[in-house]
């Protein structure tokens, strides 16, 4: 029987495991890392460059930007890792019932081609008693 890797693999996902797949998917894309590198360049930017009244973090405030920018990336790298095992293991779902399918293929090809060899014969013999 064919299976849906889809349902089985979802049916497996407890709820913190659908969140890291979820932070993966979200997260894990280059219109994320586009978001937060102009968020970053125009914070910093704004801060060192902007008149000094209009300031909202003036110079030991970007510091701690950056700082907890990189906790919340060494946050998430677990994270996003946790995701792509789980990804993994999907695919590995996927390519073990693709193998059963091909197995059961084989097994079918294989039982049409006797019964093609068999037919060949019929023919073959009908073909010299006609003759």
């Amino acid at each position: 029987m064919i299976k849906n890797t889809n349902h089985i693999y979802k049916d497996e996902l407890k709820n913190s495991e659908r969140f890291a797949i979820w932070i993966t998917e979200r997260i894990g894309t280059i219109g994320f890392f586009f978001i937060i590198v102009i968020w970053t360049v125009l914070w910093l930017g704004w801060n060192m460059f902007a008149p000094q009244p209009l300031r909202f973090d003036p110079f030991p405030g970007f510091v701690l930007w950056l700082f907890v920018s990189n906790m919340i990336q060494i946050m998430l790298m677990p994270l996003i890792m946790v995701g792509q095992n789980l990804q993994a293991k999907r695919s590995e779902i996927r390519a073990e019932n693709d193998f059963n399918v091909n197995i059961k293929a084989e097994k079918e090809i294989s039982s049409i081609m006797e019964e093609i060899k068999e037919l060949k014969e019929m023919i073959s013999k009908l073909t010299k008693d006609n003759r």
